[in-house]
This record gives C-alpha cells, sequence and structure tokens, in this order.
C-alpha cells in the first residue's frame, strides 16, 4: 500500500513557497461527500496556513468524479487567474467494472488537462478497494490526501511563476 507509513498531511513548511498572493480553485465531488468534504477541508486548511487568503480561494462542486474533468476545465477558462485547481474527489471500488471506467476517464482527462491549458490541475482523487481506506486518507489514520495536494498545489503555482519568470 503507497500510503503505508506516511502521513499524507505532514509535510516541512520551510520547503512550501510563499502562497500569499497564490489563488486557487478547488472542485469537489459531491459523490462520497463525506470523504470529498474532508479532502476539501485538509487542502483549505494547508492554503490558511501557508498564508492564501479566503478570497483567493473559488470552490466548485460538481455531482460525481467524473465530472471533474468538466470542473476543472470550465474553472481554467473561467478564472484565468487561477495559479493552480484541485480536483477532489472519491471512487470506491464497487461489484461491476464502473470503478474502472471512472477512475481511467478522471484520471486521463486531469492529465489531458495539464496539457492542454497553462493552469495546473492537482489530482486529488482517493480510488480506494473499500470506504475504511477512503477514511483513512481523508483525515484518518494515513492523514489527508488533500493536505499533500494542496502542498502540490502551491508548489506547481511557484513553478509556474517561476517558468514565466524565465519565458521573458
Amino acid at each position: 500500500m503507497a500510503t503505508a507509513g506516511k502521513n499524507l498531511s505532514a509535510y516541512d513548511k520551510n520547503t512550501i513557497p510563499n502562497a500569499k498572493n497564490f489563488r486557487f480553485g478547488i472542485v469537489v465531488s459531491e459523490w462520497n461527500d463525506d470523504i470529498t468534504e474532508n479532502l476539501f477541508q485538509g487542502a483549505f486548511d494547508v492554503f490558511i496556513e501557508n498564508g492564501v487568503l479566503k478570497e483567493n480561494i473559488v470552490r466548485w462542486n460538481v455531482p460525481g468524479s467524473f465530472e471533474l474533468i468538466y470542473g476543472c476545465k470550465k474553472m481554467q477558462e473561467s478564472f484565468e487567474m487561477l495559479d493552480a485547481i484541485i480536483a477532489v474527489g472519491n471512487v470506491i471500488q464497487g461489484e461491476t467494472k464502473h470503478f474502472d471506467f471512472v477512475c481511467e476517464g478522471v484520471t486521463q482527462g486531469i492529465k489531458d488537462l495539464n496539457i492542454k491549458s497553462d493552469i495546473p490541475v492537482i489530482f486529488c482523487v482517493l480510488t480506494d478497494n473499500e470506504k475504511q481506506q477512503s477514511i483513512d486518507r481523508s483525515g484518518g489514520k494515513h492523514g489527508n490526501k488533500g493536505a499533500e495536494a494542496a502542498v502540490a498545489a502551491i508548489k506547481m503555482a511557484q513553478l509556474r511563476k517561476d517558468a514565466k519568470f524565465y519565458k521573458q
């Protein structure tokens, strides 16, 4: 298991760029909202802890994880001033192949958004075999993947800013 022995919420604050002037979007799936709300809160808390102003965090909800792709795409188009976006979702294995199709589609869709747009989209979609694994990764014994995603978003926002500087 990739998260065994790792706390997803742990990070060295000294390695995080100053996020005070960054703007972030978070697109949250309403499916399995007990999990996705915890992931959102983990991301939000890390942003606030690292100086992001509340008014510089935009949140949109979408019905499910598959809709994250469209939500993130529309957020990229609507808020060009955003520095990064986090896609928050949760897919739990069921008895059918639906799990595989949704996971593959969301993964590829978010990858495509990163290739086609200048605003990075961070993948914060838990794809677990059972609900307890999702609980453990959304504020439970393995920490919070939302916190890890916010750290990644801050670092990617800085990378984007640095790349623009070098392009000049």
